[in-house]
Order: C-alpha cells, then sequence, then structure tokens
C-alpha cells in the first residue's frame, strides 16, 4: 500500500491565497449585493472582534477544505496510478475540484435556496465562489506536489 504524502508549503499557499481570493470576492466584487441579499445593513460596520473572529473561522475552514482536497488527489493519483492511468495536473486539479463542488457543495449552496429562502442570486455568488475557490486550490496544490 503506497502512502500518502502531503505538501504543506502548497497547503499553506492555497489558504493565503483563498483567503485573498475570498476577500476580493466577497468584498470588492460581489460584497453589497451579497450584504443586500443576506439582509445586512451596509450602513453598520460590525465590530472589530466579529471581523477577527470570521477571519480566523474563514482560515480554519481555508485550511481544512486545502488539507482534505490534498489528501482527495494524493489517494485519487494513487488509485489512477494503480490503474496505470496518468493524469496532468490540469486534469487531476479539475476533476478533484469539480467533484468535491457537485458533490458536496452544490447540494448545500441548493438547499439554502430551497430550505433558507435565500435568493438565486446569492446562490449563484455563493456556488460561484466555492467552485472558484475549489479551482484555486486544486491547481495549486496539483503544481506543487509532495
Amino acid at each position: 500500500m503506497e502512502n500518502i504524502h502531503i505538501n504543506f508549503v502548497a497547503i499553506i499557499i492555497a489558504v493565503v491565497a483563498n483567503f485573498i481570493f475570498g476577500f476580493i470576492w466577497y468584498t470588492p466584487l460581489f460584497g453589497k449585493v451579497w450584504a443586500k441579499e443576506n439582509g445586512f445593513n451596509m450602513d453598520q460596520k460590525p465590530p472589530t472582534s466579529a471581523l477577527v473572529k470570521g477571519m480566523v473561522i474563514m482560515i480554519i475552514g481555508n485550511f481544512l477544505t486545502a488539507w482534505v482536497l490534498s489528501h482527495n488527489m494524493a489517494a485519487w493519483g494513487i488509485v489512477a496510478a494503480g490503474g496505470n492511468m496518468q493524469m496532468t495536473p490540469m486534469a487531476q486539479a479539475t476533476s478533484a475540484a469539480m467533484f468535491t463542488w457537485i458533490g458536496f457543495f452544490l447540494p448545500i449552496d441548493l438547499n439554502t435556496v430551497a430550505w433558507e429562502m435565500k435568493s438565486w442570486k446569492l446562490f449563484f455568488i455563493n456556488t460561484s465562489y466555492h467552485l472558484l475557490a475549489l479551482l484555486l486550490v486544486a491547481f495549486i496544490l496539483a503544481y506543487m506536489p509532495a
């Protein structure tokens, strides 16, 4: 049985890149629309402690995403190699991101429309972010193997 090797430098780079991407996505690109769709008052600035808490939780979530995706990509690489199949880093990253998004993120995002009565606009903002963030992380991990 083969061992899974994880590149923690790639994970840290992916965490930072995902954090920056999330900031750009939810601040200058879609921040106002996202806040409006969530019913947030843009005239009221949240306390600094709430912002710091949110950033810490986001970093933890970004780490978990990169760490688990790294394991998944390594495991699928072993399975593909066992079947004498070679995947390019691009194919590996794209497959990992797409299947993770389709199987885990998209259903949860759809549930926010079905059960939390969130708008389709908010759904598309969030689910697009999830897909693009997964692609970003997967490409970093694929091109910086262990």
